[in-house]
């Protein structure tokens, strides 16, 4: 993937070289083309494509409504357990070429409890990620997340993590998918219950919708972190409340442009986001599916005016957001530290 033009060759390959984390990226959507084609071969799934090529050129983006289209058709790919460990394997591989030593992922849990059993799925989770680990040596923590659009599942979903919590597997709850029409406060006593139980909850809120999205995020689920969030913007006394709370923002600007939320001639709102005191962090979101990467987001803001240090700030925003504990959070501050010295410009 090739930089813009703007950015300089050197501060792109400091860019790259940066350790960093990550908390908003999808590990269904962070999985290329390539691997959803060997399972559909595995499983004869059929594809809207007779070829890989043709496979991987459906697979690039050109609209929401199409980006619907190639999920759905890459979830029918993913048949059995192993196929979970298959692309958690891949996600650390992932992850490690882009030096990002810590990570927090979503899991679809609304389409993973309705194909599998619970112990099945849960030990084809547990093997994917002690493999990863073994072979890439970052860390993944995954927060599985409830589909809005399938409401029902909820309960079902939070049972499972909580299984998946007592196996060490699990981190948290969120809730994702498509926003209009699936307000917040139809998960208010599910979050209350995960809250409860010891779990890290997180929300999808103020992308495709407004800032009411947001508000009940905020009120209702009590979400430690809003992803994306960006429509904060459009209320100022929310925008105060974020402010003031310091509640961390998951922002993926690629994201934001391919699905129309921000226009491609404009420049990411997210300078607006941090000249107003937010919290933000840089995220990847669906990356396979965006033809993006960690970096290429941070390579994005570079090229729109953000410096070094800000993008470094970023990172350490991102850092200090993780559900890591205060130690393991002074563990890595002091590795980067010593990248951060090392690398002087």
């Amino acid at each position: 993937m090739q930089h813009p033009a703007t950015v300089s060759s050197v501060l792109a390959a400091r860019l790259q070289a940066m350790p960093k984390a990550e908390i908003h990226v999808h590990i269904e959507g962070a999985t290329d083309a390539e691997t959803f084609y060997q399972l559909a071969q595995r499983h004869r799934v059929d594809l809207p494509a007779n070829s890989l090529g043709e496979w991987k050129e459906y697979f690039e983006f050109r609209s929401f409504p199409h980006f619907i289209q190639v999920y759905t058709a890459a979830a029918r790919c993913l048949q059995t357990p192993d196929d979970y460990k298959l692309i958690i394997e891949r996600f650390f591989q992932r992850q490690s070429e882009q030096n990002i030593v810590y990570t927090e992922a979503s899991l679809s849990a609304s389409f993973l409890t309705q194909k599998f059993e619970d112990e099945a799925i849960l030990d084809a989770i547990a093997a994917g990620l002690e493999a990863g680990r073994a072979q890439y040596g970052v860390r993944v923590n995954l927060i599985p997340d409830i589909a809005r659009e399938i409401p029902d599942s909820q309960t079902r979903v939070l049972e499972f993590v909580l299984k998946g919590k007592e196996r060490g597997l699990f981190i948290g709850l969120g809730v994702g998918g498509l926003e209009a029409g699936y307000p917040p406060e139809l998960f208010t006593e599910t979050f209350a219950q995960a809250r409860q139980q010891g779990l890290r909850v997180v929300a999808h809120a103020g992308e495709v919708v407004g800032t009411r999205s947001i508000w009940g995020a905020v009120n209702s689920l009590q979400a430690e972190r809003i992803g994306h969030g960006i429509r904060c913007l459009d209320d100022p006394q929310l925008v105060e409340v974020l402010r003031q709370r310091q509640i961390p923002l998951e922002v993926s600007p690629q994201s934001n442009y391919c699905l129309g939320v921000v226009g491609r001639e404009q420049p990411h709102p997210i300078r607006q986001m941090v000249d107003a005191g937010l919290y933000c962090t840089v995220n990847s979101d669906d990356p396979a599916m965006f033809s993006t990467s960690l970096n290429n987001e941070y390579l994005t803001l570079a090229s729109q005016g953000f410096s070094w240090e800000e993008l470094w700030q970023f990172n350490l925003n991102t850092l200090a957001a993780t559900f890591l504990s205060a130690t393991e959070k002074a563990k890595y501050d002091a590795q980067w530290q010593a990248f951060l010295i090392s690398t002087a410009m």
